[in-house]
């Protein structure tokens, strides 16, 4: 069967930059699907920083203006990883340039921006993705198999937290993420809604939110991202600037099929570097997951014999459980990088059958409107329907 090449274009070359840019050129080695990825050219406003980029990451070439990128002939895939604040100016345009999109998390500023995005791919007819990579875990993909299999009955709880420590030094430079002009919230939209994603995913709609928000370290010294999640201070004469976002978020959760959940999101929370983790829990069984062990699922079941009750721990590598028969053979563990693999290998073969993989901008906007739920809870108080942002 032959393969249609998919040129791609990517905006940004930093933490996710980099990120991409390997699982672009490990989705052959991989994937057999009808999808190949070419990467045509990489785009950042720092020439020097983004022609480095391209040529440590293998690509064709580079842009330093993400307009003259879309305007390109030979591009048919936008990438965006620019800040939150640029995404719907880059998706809008790009989508009326007839490309294909894929975004970084959140989606957007705001619903109504996150509306708009939906409006222009549905209009242009293009094949557009939002990159929530979690749900491309093996362990993941095999708990939602255990859910829609009914292996945990009716689902009564979901308890999901998502704690960083990157910041909690009072110390840390002020960086485009503790900006609210650039990224609209903090530990919200940075890290909970990849916990709100899994809730939908795994559970299912949200109905209603109350949630609260916290900033601790209320200014910073002046500086900016130098990769990773590191920064470095700019400022001249100790100069200091707002953080004008939350530091941590809590809420409490109603869904439509009348589950209840409870989400903290923090990146104060001392020795946790990536602690992304949730349990769920039903009326037959429950199951718990942990990123720093990502393919490790925790089960227990109800119908199991008196006695021999308890969590048992699924290594999620063996030929049967989602995409990880693609890698290695059984218990070879694949990482954080493999993640993105995955997802872009559902991204090719949808670009290359005309298919729509999830999630998507649909995603991306329920998302949004949970997320914007629980800042008008915590600003007003009360309990917020997620109807009533949308």
């Amino acid at each position: 069967m032959s393969k249609r090449q998919i040129r791609v274009g990517m905006i940004g070359y930093k933490f996710m930059g980099k990120a991409h840019s390997h699982a672009y050129r490990d989705v052959p080695f991989f994937f057999d699907g009808g999808g190949v990825p070419a990467m045509q050219a990489i785009c950042g406003r720092d020439e020097a920083g983004v022609k480095a980029a391209a040529r440590k990451f293998g690509w064709a070439s580079y842009e330093t203006d993400w307009r003259k990128l879309i305007e390109r002939d030979d591009i048919d895939l936008i990438d965006i990883g620019a800040p939150n604040n640029a995404h719907a100016e880059i998706a809008i345009s790009a989508a009326r340039a007839g490309k294909h999109i894929l975004c970084e998390k959140p989606l957007a500023m705001s619903v109504e921006e996150a509306r708009r995005m939906l409006e222009a791919v549905n209009e242009a007819g293009v094949v557009h993705m939002i990159c929530h990579n979690y749900r491309f875990v093996p362990a993941i993909q095999y708990a939602k198999k255990l859910i829609d299999a009914g292996k945990l009955g009716g689902i009564y709880h979901i308890r999901a937290n998502y704690l960083q420590d990157w910041i909690i030094d009072p110390n840390f430079p002020l960086v485009w993420r503790l900006k609210k002009e650039v990224c609209g919230s903090g530990a919200l939209g940075d890290l909970a809604a990849h916990s709100i994603d899994l809730a939908r995913y795994l559970v299912g709609e949200f109905k209603e939110v109350n949630g609260m928000l916290e900033t601790f370290v209320k200014e910073r010294p002046i500086g900016e991202m130098s990769g990773g999640l590191s920064a470095s201070a700019t400022g001249t004469g100790g100069a200091l600037g707002t953080v004008d976002v939350d530091d941590a978020s809590i809420f409490m959760a109603r869904f439509e099929s009348g589950a209840v959940g409870v989400f903290e999101a923090t990146r104060f929370a001392g020795g946790n570097r990536n602690g992304n983790r949730f349990e769920i829990n039903g009326t037959k069984g429950s199951i718990r997951w942990d990123m720093e062990q990502m393919n490790t699922l925790h089960y227990y079941s109800a119908d199991d014999e008196a006695g021999q009750q308890g969590f048992r721990a699924i290594n999620c590598q063996e030929e049967v459980h989602p995409f990880a028969g693609a890698y290695w053979p059984p218990a070879h563990i694949i990482g954080y990088e493999h993640t993105f693999i995955n997802l872009f290998a559902e991204l090719m073969d949808g670009i290359a059958n005309g298919i729509n993989p999830a999630p998507n901008f649909e995603d991306g906007l329920r998302n949004q409107m949970v997320l914007e739920a629980v800042q008008r809870s915590a600003e007003a108080g009360r309990w917020v329907s997620v109807t009533e942002v949308g």
